[in-house]
């Protein structure tokens, strides 16, 4: 692999992230960036996605390079990147939480990937948790199984002990948190399916990509912290609900018919009733709710609806 400071590829990096509510994480952000960035050829772009106060005049002030685009609406976490990205310059996109902080060398080590390796469409870092700095959250996903429509997320909580360092390897799926995606990656596979609104959105994008073409890499010479559940908290019934509803609408999406057989006889039998069981118990009524809207929604609406 190319070293840093050699022969950089030099090519614009448009860093995208949403805000929805949390001014506070959405500056620590930006406060990393400029405190670790030495890549030459940015734009940042922050897409406030319809928050209750408008905090860009005071952003304006405080970070004048960055570009903010105001949504009167919340989009989701889909439909917000869709459109930073549709604002941006780049030949590549670094699409980032707003809950995430940057390390030195980042984007140096991302955009390095795809010079190395023409073939990549998207390329995510090592991910560890920001609270436990040295807990690993992600080096790569495994392929969905055709029963329980399940994958493991590589490395996670394991301690860091440099035991993936130095490795660049393809994955099955990009991380929401942190994926830079390049223009031609999205010319041809198109933007994420705005209708996932929140959560399995780039793992349908993901499998989009790699239809078209092209392969999905980890490069663990870069890293990125991660603040978990910051917008949508650890438990809540809006999680839930997109959790299990856009479970289903990805398997609806993309397994044959017999696999959508197998996981409705999963989910049905053994997912739902454990569910609304273990809410029950806890006197979690709303998210009890939550499970039957996200049930009720798939058996009522197509696939591309809203």
């Amino acid at each position: 692999m190319m070293t840093l400071t050699e022969n950089l590829p030099g090519k614009k990096i448009s860093i995208i992230s949403v805000n929805y509510n949390q001014p506070t994480v959405t500056q620590q952000l930006l406060d990393s960036i400029f405190a670790t960035n030495t890549y030459p050829n940015i734009e940042i772009i922050i897409v406030d996605n319809g928050s209750r106060e408008n905090f860009i005049p005071v952003w304006k002030d405080r970070y004048p390079e960055v570009k903010f685009i105001q949504s009167e609406l919340n989009l989701g976490f889909a439909g917000g990147n869709n459109l930073g990205i549709a604002a941006a310059d780049g030949e590549y996109f670094f699409l980032v939480n707003n809950d995430t902080e940057f390390t030195e060398g980042l984007l140096e080590r991302l955009s390095l990937t795809f010079h190395d390796f023409p073939d990549t469409g998207v390329v995510c870092p090592k991910i560890r948790y920001f609270e436990y700095p040295r807990k690993i959250q992600y080096i790569g996903f495994t392929e969905l199984t055709s029963f329980t429509a399940r994958n493991q997320c590589l490395g996670q909580f394991e301690d860091d002990k440099g035991q993936y360092d130095d490795k660049v390897f393809i994955t099955a799926f990009a991380h929401g948190a942190a994926m830079m995606i390049s223009r031609e990656a999205c010319k041809q596979a198109g933007l994420m399916a705005e209708n996932f609104f929140l959560y399995y959105e780039e793992m349908d994008w993901s499998l989009n990509i790699r239809k078209a073409g092209f392969k999905i890499r980890v490069n663990t010479f870069a890293q990125i912290y991660h603040k978990e559940s910051v917008s949508v908290g650890a438990d809540s019934p809006l999680k839930v609900y997109y959790l299990n509803r856009n479970r289903i609408l990805l398997v609806r999406k993309h397994f044959t018919f017999y696999k959508q057989v197998l996981f409705c006889f999963y989910f049905s039998l053994i997912v739902f009733p454990r569910n609304i069981f273990k809410f029950l118990i806890k006197g979690k009524l709303k998210h009890v709710t939550a499970m039957f809207r996200a049930v009720f929604w798939n058996l009522s609406h197509h696939t591309n609806s809203f």
